[in-house]
């Protein structure tokens, strides 16, 4: 199956390569997504934050998934660790859907392993990004 490529900000990719790197140094828990999300930014088209187009989730991306099973859809919003809050729709990029979908474009299916077996999602759609909005007032 041929890798989809995915698009990452020069900046989302300088914090994740430290996040990683830190993370990696102190726990243990997490080293299976923190190898996958190493493996993604390895793959990753580095682009500037004004040439990352407005349908790619970006740190602090809020978007709208869909189960392709189940047929629910969710919002979330792709945060750092210390920003998540899952009862308020934050994940962070290192729980295996943060993982998933950083660097994705609105429309691709994202098929991820879970211990159960695959889950499959649609990106139906970017509802913020924070590049697309431009800098903040």
């Amino acid at each position: 199956m041929k890798q989809r490529t995915i698009f990452v900000t020069e900046e989302d990719m300088q914090r994740l390569s430290d996040l990683v790197e830190s993370a990696e140094r102190i726990s243990s828990r997490d080293l299976q997504h923190l190898r996958l999300l190493k493996d993604e930014l390895a793959q990753a088209e580095i682009v500037s934050s004004d040439e990352i187009p407005a349908d790619v989730v970006t740190m602090n991306s809020r978007v709208r998934l869909k189960d392709l099973d189940s047929g629910r859809e969710s919002v979330y919003a792709l945060v750092f660790p210390r920003d998540a809050d899952v009862a308020q729709g934050r994940i962070s990029v290192l729980a295996p859907i943060g993982t998933a979908i950083i660097g994705y474009r609105a429309g691709d299916v994202i098929v991820w392993s879970v211990p159960a077996g695959e889950r499959r999602f649609k990106l139906e759609e970017i509802l913020y990004q924070p590049e697309a909005a431009g800098p903040a007032a």
